[in-house]
Parts: structure tokens; C-alpha cells; sequence
């Protein structure tokens, strides 16, 4: 298992600042290098609350399986995409930099219309999508790609992982029967800490 070093620990604490409840579920089980301090200025420091959900988005992706038509070539790198307005900055990019899963190298892309996706395994959907949201999951159908936004009734609209922000505390609500049709196998570990949902009819 990671132990869990003098780096590790301060972003755990970084972290945990405002997701207590999920967080110390969660860092039992992860015990993952994370991000790392980096010189940038006030304006591109994104808030606290985003933050948190890029160090979210990098944990998620330890925690779910592809399929092997996923990953074309041993190396192929697992990309982490976001769709629309970018809330996290270089923030998210410093996440994931140097970082590997299954011996794969993590990069990150962004997107500004759900047409230029080609290669992607974790796609965050902005709010600034929000409008288009039905049509833009729709149009994912059929593609093992992990959908997780933070748009209201985003996983009760047949998103992933939703990510909800109550109290300063970001929880998880997962639409596993939405995974699973995308071909995508969800650790227990990631849907213990979670609320299980369905998606609405419409």
C-alpha cells in the first residue's frame, strides 16, 4: 500500500478542508501522491471548491475500469477532459502532472464543443453546458467515457458521478446503471462513500 509521505500529506489536508465527510472515507483508500505546490498567480488560483473536485477527478480515475477497446496501446495515456467553461485553470493540470494509473501516463484536454472529443476516459462537463446537458449525454452514449459534472441533477439526468456541494462539503451521487452501460466497472470502495441514483424519466 502508498504510504502516505510528507507531500502526500499536505495535500491530503488541502483537500480535506472542504469535503471532510467524503474525503476521510476516501483517503483510507487512496493514499495517492496528489497535486503539488506551484508558483502561479491569485487570479489563476481556482476556488477551494474546485480544488477539491480536481483532486476528485484525478482519485476517480484509480477507481474505475475500462474496457480494453478503451486503450488502443499499452501507453496510450488516460486523458481527463472538460467540456465548456474550464473551472479549474492550470490547477488541474499541476494535479495530474507526473501521475500514472496503471502504468499510464495522465493528460489533460479541453473541449468546447462535445464534437471534438475523440480520446477520452474522464470527461468533466461544465456548467456552462448545462443548456445542452440531455444532448451531450446522449450524444456520449455507446462510449466508455466516466461523465461527472457538477450541473444540478447531473447524475439523475444520466451522468456519472455527480458531484454535489452541500455545506461546504462535496458528496458524490453516482448513477451506476449509467456506468455500467458505458461498459465501465465502478470500484466498491468509490460507491460506498456515494449516493446511488437513477435516472429520471423525461
Amino acid at each position: 500500500m502508498p504510504v502516505l509521505t510528507p507531500a502526500n500529506h499536505w495535500k491530503a489536508n488541502r483537500v480535506r478542508t472542504g469535503s471532510s465527510c467524503v474525503w476521510l472515507i476516501l483517503l483510507g483508500v487512496l493514499l495517492l501522491a496528489g497535486p503539488k505546490p506551484f508558483a502561479q498567480t491569485a487570479a489563476s488560483v481556482p476556488s477551494k471548491e474546485y480544488q477539491i473536485k480536481a483532486a476528485f477527478l484525478y482519485n476517480f480515475a484509480q477507481f474505475v475500469d475500462w474496457p480494453p477497446q478503451a486503450f488502443p496501446g499499452g501507453q496510450t495515456p488516460l486523458v481527463i477532459g472538460v467540456l465548456g467553461a474550464d473551472p479549474f485553470g492550470a490547477f488541474l493540470d499541476e494535479t495530474v502532472r507526473g501521475e500514472k494509473v496503471n502504468n499510464r501516463p495522465m493528460v489533460i484536454q479541453r473541449f468546447g464543443r462535445v464534437e471534438e472529443i475523440k480520446a477520452c476516459h474522464v470527461l468533466f462537463i461544465s456548467r456552462s453546458e448545462a443548456a445542452q446537458l440531455e444532448q451531450i449525454l446522449s450524444s456520449l452514449k455507446g462510449r466508455n467515457i466516466l461523465t461527472v459534472g457538477d450541473t444540478d441533477g447531473f447524475a439523475q439526468a444520466g451522468g456519472m458521478i455527480g458531484l454535489v456541494t452541500e455545506k461546504n462539503k462535496t458528496r458524490l451521487k453516482i448513477n451506476r446503471d449509467a456506468a455500467k452501460a458505458a461498459d465501465l466497472t465502478l470500484s466498491s470502495k468509490l460507491l460506498k462513500p456515494a449516493e446511488i441514483v437513477s435516472s429520471e424519466k423525461r
